[in-house]
């Protein structure tokens, strides 16, 4: 399909089929689209709102199109990675909970990019630390089965993105883009606890994780505006096993966590106010900081097989907060990177 004629379909509120979103995906994502195009094919669609088989069908295109990471060990491999765009300037939250399910056992691939509407993304925080951005994928691939963890830099794994770059600045707005991010894992992670901006996304991306392949997921997104499980308010959660699909709410006291009235001592300003509060999480000397994280990592690490139920999940990640185990791998990241990239 032209996307001359997918901009009329979709500006007429009429959505595409498989076909047809893969026909425009591979042209725009080819570079054989203008970047007036590409902006009234994306504004289109998110007036219209993409509905789960274009989602899927633009993931797929993604997927197609990525520099893949060959993950030896693949048994309990996770990602972490959310859409983000919650403008809550929180510190890496994500990130933290990848480095606490390494130590717990998971393999974790985590996807990630630079801060768009936040103060420090995930790449941001890390090279903060030390950690060295520029893997090949082999070295990225080598990382997670060395040590339980490895990061993927998206625009190393994603070039074609170069495409659509133009129009997402210029627009300045969301667009399906911003779902298809966690959607696409170079590693093709099976198990994944991703946070949305909005609860009404839980529902759609679980099902399309489940129509990509996924195994165990948690989509989450928490009723007071972060895109994680909270500690102040409950968070609603799509969860994905066996192929079954269940929706639920958690409260912080369902797993001993004291619910705060907001959560302004986990914001930041720089990506070094980031790595500041992400160390003192990953030893607990924060306690804020420490219990947001015992909550997704918990999540990670259920998502893993790693434990029964959420709540073991949650234990495990707030006995191994306290041993200090979590800071040390970060370290490990920070020296296997170090080395790798030399």
């Amino acid at each position: 399909m032209e996307i001359t004629e997918a901009i009329k379909k979709v500006i007429a509120s009429q959505s595409l089929n498989d076909e047809e979103m893969l026909s425009v995906m591979r042209g725009v994502m080819g570079g054989r689209t203008t970047d007036a195009q590409n902006a009234g094919f994306l504004v289109g669609m998110q007036i219209k709102g993409p509905n789960v088989v274009e989602i899927s069908a633009a993931a797929r295109v993604m997927r197609e199109l990525a520099v893949p990471v060959s993950v030896q060990d693949r048994s309990n491999l996770l990602d972490t990675c959310g859409t983000g765009g919650s403008s809550s300037n929180t510190f890496n939250i994500s990130t933290a909970s990848a480095l606490v399910a390494a130590v717990a056992g998971a393999r974790v691939a985590k996807h990630g990019n630079r801060g768009a509407s936040s103060k420090s993304g995930s790449a941001d925080v890390l090279e903060a630390a030390g950690v060295a951005l520029s893997l090949s994928a082999e070295k990225v691939a080598e990382c997670v089965d060395s040590i339980g963890v490895g990061f993927m830099f998206a625009p190393a794994h994603h070039s074609a993105m170069k495409h659509v770059m133009t129009a997402r600045k210029e627009l300045g707005v969301r667009t399906i883009f911003n779902l298809l991010g966690p959607l696409t894992n170079p590693a093709r992670a099976v198990n994944q606890v991703m946070g949305v901006y909005d609860p009404a996304l839980i529902e759609p991306l679980v099902e399309v994780l489940r129509d990509l392949g996924g195994r165990n997921i948690l989509v989450v997104a928490a009723e007071d505006g972060l895109d994680e499980i909270s500690y102040s308010s409950a968070t609603r959660i799509g969860e994905l096993r066996d192929g079954k699909v269940f929706q639920y709410k958690v409260t912080p006291e369902d797993f001993g966590i004291t619910r705060r009235t907001d959560y302004t001592e986990l914001q930041v300003s720089n990506p070094e106010e980031s790595l500041n509060l992400l160390k003192n999480a990953l030893t607990y000397s924060h306690k804020g900081a420490g219990d947001i994280v015992a909550l997704n990592a918990g999540a990670a690490i259920y998502v893993a097989n790693l434990t029964s139920d959420l709540t073991a999940g949650v234990n495990k990640a707030k006995e191994i907060l306290v041993s200090g185990a979590a800071i040390e791998k970060l370290t490990e990241l920070v020296n296997f990177t170090k080395i790798a990239s030399e």
